[in-house]
């Protein structure tokens, strides 16, 4: 039980000092002679903390992830590749949530889960566009944004120059509110995006189905 304890210790103080998300050691044997050993363990990172940790950033392995999960890290993108057919692209992880629960709603499937964050600007935006276009995947577009620090026109030319820097371009389903949203639907609607515009989560999910 001594030797139990220490264990316990040392993987609090692991936990607390490396920001991890999760510890696993399984399985935990217990010897013949009664020691404790540790055949095979695991450890989360903090993505968000990993600045602190500079030296254990550098044993990540990137051949062991998703390349597009990656190529978003390196942008400060949020993005985790799902798979559905419908990339999404919002500001806000509680959008984000609400945005493919619609989706779901709507018969159908997302295609990643993408945050572009609140302080974003026309190049992340491009690029976030690209990232998703980039999915073979994904056959329609669903953007889901609500302005604020965030601007819809900043959005909505972002998002043209991410069509125009793509090979694939699937029909849009946008929905812009808040600051500037008129301007960002007007930029959309005189874009080349083949794009339907909508205004409430209901729309969306008729928009969805009907694409």
């Amino acid at each position: 039980m001594r030797a139990f304890g220490q264990l316990i210790d040392s993987l609090y103080k692991a936990f607390m000092e490396k920001d991890l998300s999760m510890v696993e050691i399984n399985p935990l044997v217990i010897t013949s002679e009664g020691d404790l050993f540790a055949l095979d363990a695991k450890v989360s990172y903090d993505d968000d903390a990993m600045f602190r940790h500079p030296t254990d950033a550098e044993l990540r392995d990137y051949s062991q992830e998703d390349e597009l999960e990656v190529a978003a890290s390196k942008e400060g993108i949020s993005y985790v590749r799902l798979d559905g057919d419908v990339g999404c692209m919002v500001n806000g992880a509680g959008l984000a949530m609400a945005t493919m629960d619609t989706i779901n709603k709507a018969g159908a499937a997302p295609a990643n889960f993408l945050d572009v964050g609140g302080g974003a600007d026309e190049l992340k935006v491009s690029k976030a566009i690209q990232l998703m276009l980039s999915d073979d995947g994904v056959e329609r577009v669903l953007v889901n944004v609500f302005g604020g620090i965030l601007r819809c026109d900043v959005v909505a030319r972002g998002i043209v120059d991410g069509y125009l820097n793509s090979s694939r371009k699937p029909k849009l389903v946008a929905r812009l509110l808040g600051t500037n949203a008129d301007q960002g639907k007007e930029i959309l609607q005189n874009s080349d995006i083949d794009a339907v515009m909508v205004s409430t989560l209901g729309e969306v999910a008729d928009a969805i189905s009907s694409v």
